[in-house]
């Protein structure tokens, strides 16, 4: 689904993302794994066209999308979250996953503003199940930046799955939380795997990562050191070295 070749970052003389080439599956979750500064959020800010790319090539279901602009990635099916949480805090949560929404049919008047003035029946309800998914049913008028931290945590993913992606990019999206949110969060991965989203998983939290994901690829310096099952990761000298250690963080 999505494919990485010899795919390169570089900041003048820092090479952010060295050559790194990997394959995410359709169905699965996938897990990219490595300490601070490895490289993991610029892959991702790379296949989102956040950031150009140096060398290398992306591939989204057999489409070359290496100098997609991020307007573009979304309309293609990507969609992704933030390590530093980035809602429109001024907006209910309600609003937030409204604005999010792509054009529900192929019609002039399915734009935003004469959507909400409209109020158009579908893209209303899918806010209502999105809500009911982030387990915010009771908070829909309630303004963003009033949240909880888990409550915005579980928005912003809502937000996401607003833009109907196909691949989700999920930046640290337990960052912050404590272990039953973690928990709440492996299940609602689940869940969205069932519903046929695939998932790329940036995230320090090992129990999360190494209980919810199929394979992992671990980044260290850019350059990717291992590849493997949770269990192959778990037992890699390499990675034991350069990553995991004594603590089992990033």
């Amino acid at each position: 689904m999505l494919e990485l070749q010899a795919l390169s970052k570089h900041f003048g003389g820092v090479h952010a993302v060295d050559d790194l080439s990997l394959t995410v599956n359709r169905g699965e979750i996938f897990g990219l794994i490595g300490p601070n500064g490895s490289g993991k959020s610029t892959t991702v800010n790379l296949i989102c066209g956040v950031l150009p790319v140096t060398a290398g090539t992306i591939s989204f279901e057999g489409h070359d999308i290496t100098s997609a602009q991020p307007h573009r990635a979304v309309a293609a099916g990507l969609a992704r979250t933030f390590q530093n949480i980035r809602l429109f805090s001024h907006l209910t949560v309600w609003q937030n996953l409204w604005v999010a929404q792509g054009r529900t049919d192929g019609h002039e008047s399915s734009r935003f503003v004469k959507r909400w003035l409209a109020g158009d029946s579908t893209a209303r309800r899918s806010v209502s199940d999105l809500i009911a998914f982030a387990g915010l049913s009771d908070r829909g008028d309630e303004y963003a930046g009033n949240l909880a931290f888990g409550e915005q945590r579980r928005l912003e993913l809502a937000r996401a799955l607003a833009t109907g992606p196909k691949l989700l990019l999920l930046d640290e999206p337990a960052a912050g939380m404590n272990l039953e949110e973690v928990r709440e969060l492996d299940e609602r991965l689940r869940q969205l795997v069932e519903r046929g989203i695939t998932i790329l998983l940036v995230e320090h939290v090992m129990e999360l990562v190494m209980g919810v994901t199929d394979r992992i690829a671990v980044l260290n310096f850019g350059r990717k050191i291992a590849e493997g099952t949770p269990a192959e990761i778990q037992n890699d000298e390499a990675v034991q070295e350069a990553y995991l250690g004594s603590s089992n963080k990033a």
